[in-house]
């Protein structure tokens, strides 16, 4: 035993018997919280309203670091280099387990090179159309599009991303064909949309909401299987005319592979703390986003399960990246 320990064995021990006490003095300088996607989205308010609150609690700055494009793989690679030492988070969503399916060349694993922390929150998105289109319901567009196949077009945040892929479940499953138009961001494709330049598009809840309530949108359907609690006059699409239709844009906390377990441990209780204040929750429904904790395991299989699911829609439907 004094053998291998004085040949290693001591360093490893002292290594593990740290790790607590690293914990404990987490975190002793600025933790970079990266979002792979442009500020403003569905994933960026929620994020700062958690950066906020992790900083009050901490008492270090949590930074957000948005870094969009390719459908989150951008900011994922980066953080993917990381150290894994607590001091870079990757704020994921639902493209988070697309883009691999998306592109070929991707220089992370989802699934093997981050470590879940939680998921924080989930919210549906809304297909809305610009009032020019003679078009008022979802049925009324499936009828619109199939009588004009391909002429009309709609807009996303960027290939692969979660509009994206709503997007073209919903033009799967209802048998029609509407030209994708992709942007660099939710804001440069809702604008796009307000101005009549593209008629179609699929936002955040956030973003549908006040638009629709100001008479610039019009919303006819949410992603969600039921009706959301913030837009209960507009009908869920499966209701309201594609039948089994349901897609929900999640969020949630992950660390490079490698980041020591009592930080991920913190960083899980702090942030599911957090998620029950008022404040919080208050602050998230502003952003269409409900709160929903989870333990690490509970979020790694979750993340799993996603990733089987929209691999298998991204194959059928054919969504090729770079």
């Amino acid at each position: 035993m004094k053998k291998i320990l004085s040949h290693g064995g001591l360093a490893a021990l002292a290594a593990l018997l740290a790790l607590p006490a690293a914990a404990q003095n987490y975190p002793q300088r600025p933790v970079r919280m990266i979002i792979p996607f442009a500020a403003g989205g569905a994933t960026d308010v929620p994020t700062r309203i958690v950066s906020a609150k992790l900083a009050e609690r901490l008492g270090q700055q949590f930074v957000v670091d948005n870094r969009p494009g390719q459908g989150g793989a951008l900011g994922a690679a980066v953080a993917a280099r990381a150290e894994a030492d607590g001091y870079t988070i990757l704020q994921v969503a639902t493209p988070f387990v697309v883009s691999p399916h998306v592109y070929s060349k991707l220089s992370y694993d989802p699934l093997k090179d981050f470590l879940p922390v939680t998921q924080f929150g989930s919210a549906p998105n809304v297909l809305v159309v610009h009032p020019s289109l003679p078009a008022k319901s979802v049925k009324e567009l499936i009828a619109l599009a199939k009588s004009q196949p391909g002429k009309l077009d709609w807009a996303s945040s960027g290939t692969g991303g979660g509009q994206h892929l709503f997007g073209e479940l919903f033009m799967s499953m209802a048998g029609i064909q509407i030209t994708h138009i992709s942007y660099k961001g939710s804001g440069a494709a809702i604008a796009d949309v307000l101005g009549g330049q593209v008629k179609i598009g699929f936002p955040g809840i956030a973003i549908a909401l006040q638009h629709h309530k100001a008479g610039r949108l019009l919303a006819i359907g949410v992603t969600t299987a039921k009706r959301s609690e913030q837009m209960p006059d507009v009908p869920s699409i499966a209701e309201a005319g594609v039948p089994g239709y349901e897609a929900t844009f999640w969020m949630g906390m992950t660390v490079p592979k490698g980041t020591p377990r009592p930080i991920i441990d913190l960083l899980t209780r702090e942030t599911t703390t957090l998620l029950k204040s008022a404040d919080v929750v208050d602050g998230f429904r502003r952003a269409g986003t409900d709160a929903a904790p989870s333990t690490p395991e509970q979020f790694g299989k979750f993340i799993n399960a996603e990733y089987a699911k929209w691999g298998k829609v991204v194959r059928a439907v054919g969504i090729k990246g770079g």
